[in-house]
């Protein structure tokens, strides 16, 4: 399965990594991003915050051409890197979503994490999760765009798209 053309625009990537910045797998659709690169920076900026502020559960990075969402759980942390015009609807919980799959598949290999290819597959599940939200995005503009009317309101939007 691959990602649609026009999702690739707005999404540069995703990279999930442990909070100390050890690379663990990447989804890279911008060939200009360096994961490893990202997410040794990504691991410093958690590691200062958990020394001088605390905890950190989500960073937005702003700039250039592109904005990231950096969020963590289980020890893991996942950048979403986007295109700055990328309206993030939902964005955080979704990268929950990938963080609790991934874990939730992974946890025993995690700890070790001697070879990053064991977690290759997990890109099927990052890219069906992706074209899923873009999807859902979609008919929430197509809702917003007919109006509630009430069990209709699907009937309609069936007559609409097929005109």
């Amino acid at each position: 399965m691959k990602i649609n053309p026009e999702i690739s625009k707005l999404l540069k990537g995703i990279i999930i990594c442990k909070e100390t910045g050890i690379y663990l797998l990447d989804l890279i659709l911008d060939t200009n991003i360096n994961p490893l690169l990202l997410s040794s920076f990504v691991g410093a900026l958690s590691l200062f915050g958990e020394e001088n502020m605390g905890k950190i559960e989500e960073i937005t990075i702003k700039g250039l051409d592109i904005q990231m969402i950096i969020v963590n759980k289980y020890n893991l942390t996942l950048i979403a890197i986007m295109d700055k015009e990328f309206v993030k609807h939902n964005i955080r919980e979704e990268a929950e979503k990938s963080l609790d799959m991934f874990y939730s598949l992974y946890c025993d290999e995690i700890g070790e994490c001697v070879d990053t290819n064991a977690f290759g597959p997990f890109k099927e599940v990052l890219i069906n999760q992706i074209n899923k939200y873009f999807g859902n995005l979609n008919n929430a503009d197509i809702e917003s765009e007919i109006g509630d009317f009430g069990f209709f309101t699907e009937a309609i939007a069936k007559l609409r798209n097929n005109t």
